[in-house]
C-alpha cells in the first residue's frame, strides 16, 4: 500500500492510493489539505481492515446473492429449497437490481414492515430477513460492504404454537383407529419421539428389538415432490430406548409388513413405497384424529406427547433432550419446562418427608 498527492495542471490536488490486489484509487480536491485528509482516512481504513473497493459495492444484490446461493450446496435439500424460495419471492423483487452499497437500514426496515402488512407470517418474515442478513454479511466478509445494513432491524414477534399432548390411553385409542400397518408408527412417534422425517426414513436394520434400541441416523426429507435421505436435524445420530410393549408392536409390524419394503424402510405404504406426509395426513391421520375427537392435532404433537410421557415418568431434562434429539437442553426447557411444575412439587414433598424422618 502506498499513497501520494500530486498537483494537476489545472491547479487542483489529486490524491492517489495504491492498494495491493485492488489497483489505484484516485480522488481530486480543490485544496491540498482535503486531499491529505482523504488519503489519511483511506489509509486508516485499510489499517483497520475496514476499507472496501467502491467498484465492488456497485455490484447489484442479484449479481451477488445468486452466486452466493450456489455455494450453499452443502445445506440439506429442504433448507436449500427454502432459501431459493425466499430469495425468489421476497428478496430479489425488492433488492435485486440495487447496488449493494445502495441498500440501507431504513430500506430494510420498510421492507420488513411491508412483508408483515402484506400478510406474511411473523415466522416467515423473520426467515426472509435472516436470509437477507446472511447474504449481506457475506458481502461484508468479501469486502464489498463495510458493514451489514441489516444489523439491528426490528422484527415482528413470533407466537409459539401451544403444544398439544395425548394421554397414554388416547395414544392407544389412536393406534387402534389407524390401519394395522401404521399402528407401530403411531406408537413409535408417541413413545420414541421421532420427527416425521426420522420415522419414515428409519430402516429395519436400525431397530434392535432384543435390546429395545433404535438408532436414528437418517431422515427422509420431501422437497419439491422428491424424497432425499439426509442426516437428522441436528446432524447427529442418536440411540433411543423404547418400552417393551412398543418393541412387541414393532416386532409384529416387521413380521407382517416389511417382507419386501423399498430400501429396507420400516414403514411404507401398501405398495411398498415410502410414506409421504401429505398423503398420510389426508388418508390416515385426519380421519383417525377426527374419530378421536382431537381435530387439529398434528403428527408433530405425538413428539410433544412423548416429551410429556417421559416427564410424567420422572425423566431428567437431559434425558428428554437426548431422547428427542434436541440441539441443547435449553431447547428442551423452552418448550417443555412448564411440564416440570408437578415434578418440582414431588421433589419438594420428598425433601419434606426426608426431613421428617
Amino acid at each position: 500500500m502506498a499513497g501520494w498527492i500530486i498537483k494537476t495542471d489545472g491547479g487542483r490536488w489529486k490524491a492517489r492510493l495504491s492498494i495491493t490486489g485492488a489497483g489505484t484509487r484516485n480522488k481530486t480536491f480543490d485544496r491540498k489539505i482535503d486531499a491529505e485528509k482523504w488519503l489519511r482516512n483511506e489509509q486508516a481504513r485499510l489499517d483497520r481492515s475496514e476499507w472496501t473497493d467502491p467498484r465492488l459495492a456497485r455490484t447489484t444484490f442479484a449479481d451477488w446473492a445468486i452466486p452466493w446461493l450456489d455455494t450453499r450446496r452443502h445445506l440439506k435439500p429442504k433448507t436449500l429449497a427454502g432459501y431459493e424460495s425466499l430469495l425468489t419471492v421476497h428478496l430479489l423483487p425488492r433488492f435485486g437490481q440495487l447496488p449493494l452499497a445502495a441498500i440501507d437500514p431504513l430500506m430494510i426496515e420498510t421492507w420488513v414492515v411491508e412483508l408483515t402488512d402484506n400478510g406474511l407470517s411473523a415466522s416467515r418474515t423473520r426467515q426472509a430477513y435472516q436470509l437477507l442478513s446472511t447474504i449481506l454479511k457475506a458481502a461484508v466478509r468479501a469486502r464489498r460492504l463495510t458493514s451489514n445494513p441489516a444489523d439491528g432491524t426490528p422484527l415482528p414477534r413470533t407466537t409459539r404454537r401451544v403444544p398439544r399432548f395425548l394421554t397414554s390411553d388416547q395414544v392407544d385409542e389412536l393406534a387402534d383407529l389407524v390401519p394395522r400397518r401404521y399402528r407401530g408408527l403411531i406408537y413409535l412417534l408417541a413413545y420414541g419421539g421421532l420427527r416425521w422425517a426420522e420415522a419414515v426414513g428409519l430402516k429395519v436394520e436400525y431397530v434392535n428389538l432384543l435390546r429395545r434400541r433404535i438408532v436414528v441416523s437418517e431422515t427422509l426429507s420431501e422437497v419439491k415432490g422428491r424424497l432425499h435421505p439426509v442426516p437428522p436435524k441436528t446432524w447427529e445420530s442418536r440411540t433411543i430406548a423404547i418400552p417393551p410393549f412398543v418393541a412387541d408392536v414393532l416386532g409384529e409390524h416387521i413380521g407382517r409388513f416389511t417382507g419386501d419394503t423399498q430400501d429396507g424402510l420400516l414403514f411404507v405404504t401398501d405398495n411398498g413405497t415410502p410414506l409421504r406426509s401429505s398423503n398420510f395426513r389426508r388418508w390416515v391421520w385426519s380421519p383417525a384424529v377426527a374419530k378421536l375427537g382431537e381435530e387439529g392435532l398434528r403428527i408433530h404433537d405425538l413428539r410433544h406427547t412423548c416429551a410429556s410421557l417421559l416427564i410424567a415418568a420422572g425423566a431428567h431434562p437431559g434425558h428428554v433432550r437426548e431422547h428427542l434429539g434436541h440441539s441443547s437442553i435449553r431447547v428442551t426447557m423452552d418448550v417443555y419446562g412448564h411440564l416440570y411444575d408437578d415434578v418440582r412439587d414431588e421433589i419438594a414433598d420428598r425433601l419434606e418427608r426426608q426431613r421428617s424422618r
